[in-house]
């Protein structure tokens, strides 16, 4: 497959210029899981909720593989319509309805991007002490920019090499580390129920905060009979194994070696090759931060266009918002390196609360309502044409799928005042998934019956 530069962005992709097998999307979506990033959120389960070995890798194997129902059910999407995720929403928000939604998405891919620059950089400085300090973090933002801009093509054949090196290092450091395992850790079993609920949602919120991403790496495949569902098993696949296996890795280093910072950890746990599997892992993130800056650089370029209708953007709008995206997650990823976990655990509660009923919509109204019928051309034009400028009622409720959040929220600075009925447990995510697609669906129909 050749890998020059792409040239498409937000706009569709025409049925000739299709390419690529649905088989691209697993390893799509298993090397993008394959990072520290991924090693660290698996580290929560023990390291913030308190689990055991046990409780931890359940919870988080249980969360990946719910949350991934979402997150895999937008894949179908982008066979279909041959559009990035998020302008797709205009179908849902109208024209200018979904710029905070848009504006909040490149906001979680900056965060991103930027929290994996601070974990990859400090890996690179445990095996490399020459880039200390910053250095590390500079690096991997640099590492970052080439298969971004090269676009689709490029990631979609660095992904196919990032798999099969990252699995072996994976696979090798949790053998390792359960072959050092103390059997006596290995036969507990503490843990509190609101401790499991939290490592479940942090490990269900992994899998759909990836949901603004799926399409816009679908989109350029073929629509043929099947495609959807083909789609939807690649993607779930790919990214639910992606995900589990690292995770486990993190929960079985934050058990063995707790007062060490995660790179220490893994180093000390694979031996004479701790350092390899720590280099492998840490030079993954790129491929990682790729996906994220050239998933929010089509997220920048649909805002552009929002206000300005009739220009059509092509590689140089692309690469400008690329730049410009990479630059502002490296500053944040140099003010998150004092103290990352603490950042990184504040950012994930911020995308449970924003990213959960804007999925409740979308996917309530591509599979229950529309069925994937849609008037493509329409979310390019002024007017938004049967989709219009501003669905306001649309935007009320997503506003209020938020809010059903907050009674049953548990962060950091904030808990919810209904978390102590139900000792502790935090289910904000669904309780707004079920509301806000409830609500959604009923509202919906209500028009449909109205216009008839």
């Amino acid at each position: 497959m050749s890998t020059h530069m792409e040239t498409h962005t937000i706009h569709p992709v025409p049925q000739a210029h299709r390419h690529g097998r649905v088989t691209d999307l697993f390893s799509v979506w298993f090397s993008a899981n394959m990072t520290l990033l991924t090693v660290v959120t698996g580290a929560l389960g023990p390291a913030v909720f308190g689990l055991s070995l046990i409780w931890s890798i359940l919870a988080l194997v249980l969360g990946n593989v719910v949350g991934a129902i979402f997150m895999a059910l937008h894949a179908a999407q982008g066979p279909r319509l041959g559009v990035p995720q998020m302008v797709q929403s205009r179908g849902q928000f109208g024209i200018y309805g979904s710029v905070p939604i848009i504006l909040l998405v490149v906001l979680m891919y900056i965060g991103f991007a930027a929290s994996n620059c601070v974990v990859g950089g400090e890996a690179l400085a445990h095996v490399l002490p020459v880039f200390h300090g910053n250095k590390g973090v500079w690096l991997i933002a640099v590492l970052t920019l080439l298969p971004c801009m090269m676009g689709y093509r490029a990631i979609h054949v660095c992904s196919r090499v990032a798999s099969w090196v990252s699995i072996v290092a994976v696979i090798y450091a949790i053998g390792c580390g359960l072959g050092g395992f103390s059997r006596t850790l290995l036969a507990d079993m503490h843990g509190t129920v609101a401790g499991f609920f939290g490592a479940f949602s942090v490990s269900a919120l992994w899998q759909i905060a990836y949901a603004p991403y799926v399409s816009d790496s679908s989109r350029y495949l073929p629509d043929e009979a099947g495609s959807g569902r083909q789609a939807f098993w690649a993607t779930y696949g790919g990214t639910v194994i992606g995900a589990v296996l690292p995770m486990v890795l993190g929960s079985l280093l934050a058990l063995s070696y707790p007062s060490l910072p995660l790179a220490g950890a893994l180093s000390l746990t694979g031996g004479r090759m701790g350092d390899i599997v720590l280099l492998v892992l840490a030079l993954a993130i790129p491929l990682a931060n790729a996906m994220s800056v050239y998933c929010g650089a089509l997220c920048s370029l649909t805002l552009v266009q929002t206000f300005y209708p009739s220009w059509r953007s092509g590689l140089g709008g692309r690469l400008v918002m690329t730049v410009l995206l990479l630059g502002a997650a490296l500053v944040m990823s140099l003010g998150m390196v004092g103290d990352f976990l603490k950042a990184y655990t504040s950012f994930l509660d911020i995308l449970m609360a924003v990213l959960v009923p804007w999925t409740a919509i979308n996917l309530c109204d591509y599979y229950l309502l529309r069925h994937g019928e849609y008037d493509v051309m329409a979310f390019f034009r002024a007017d938004g044409g049967q989709y219009g400028r501003f669905n306001a009622p649309v935007v009320l409720i997503y506003l209020t799928g938020v809010l059903v959040e907050l009674p049953f929220m548990k962060t950091g600075p904030y808990t919810g005042p209904l978390v102590a009925t139900l000792h502790g447990v935090d289910i904000s995510w669904g309780v707004s998934l079920l509301v806000t697609g409830v609500v959604y669906c009923v509202w919906a129909k209500r028009c449909e019956r109205v216009g008839a």
